[in-house]
């Protein structure tokens, strides 16, 4: 699994130019999944994002995770992050897990994201066609493997 983490003042997902979900001050997390994942890469990557001290403290140090300043969270499915670009330019997404398998993991990750909040988590829809708007907030993206942990 991959995500890409945007510390944001607001972000919301529209579909079928309606408003879908959004929140205030958090966390965008756009989700990429392969065939091969499981519930360990869900394990890691919800302790990641709940631990992940990127927010300011008192002294303006990056020294806070989304808990400790009551975030939310906004979680996209997004099979674009699986991309390879090896080969020519025209993106390859054949590391992407099929929606058979990845809708499942996408839930899974959505509920044990909630529960490790311990707050409902957002969404977007999986496998719609979503406008995602964002303020990134310094800005501050963390871009984090499952597989290539570093």
């Amino acid at each position: 699994m991959r995500v890409v983490i945007q510390r944001v003042a607001h972000a919301k997902v529209c579909i079928d130019g309606e408003v879908h979900s959004q929140i205030g001050n958090g966390l965008l997390v756009l989700l990429g999944i392969q065939p091969t994942d499981g519930q360990d890469d869900i394990d890691y990557l919800v302790q990641k994002i709940t631990h992940l001290r990127i927010f300011d403290d008192a002294a303006g140090v990056m020294n806070l995770c989304v808990r400790d300043v009551t975030g939310e969270v906004l979680v996209v499915s997004q099979f674009t992050l699986m991309a390879s670009t090896r080969k020519g330019n025209r993106p390859s997404y054949i590391h992407a897990a099929p929606p058979a398998v990845a809708e499942p993991l996408y839930e899974a990750f959505v509920e044990q994201l909630s529960t490790a909040m311990e707050k409902r988590v957002q969404t977007g829809r999986f496998g719609a066609d979503m406008q995602v708007s964002l303020l990134n907030d310094g800005p501050v993206t963390i871009c984090i493997d499952s597989r290539h942990r570093e």
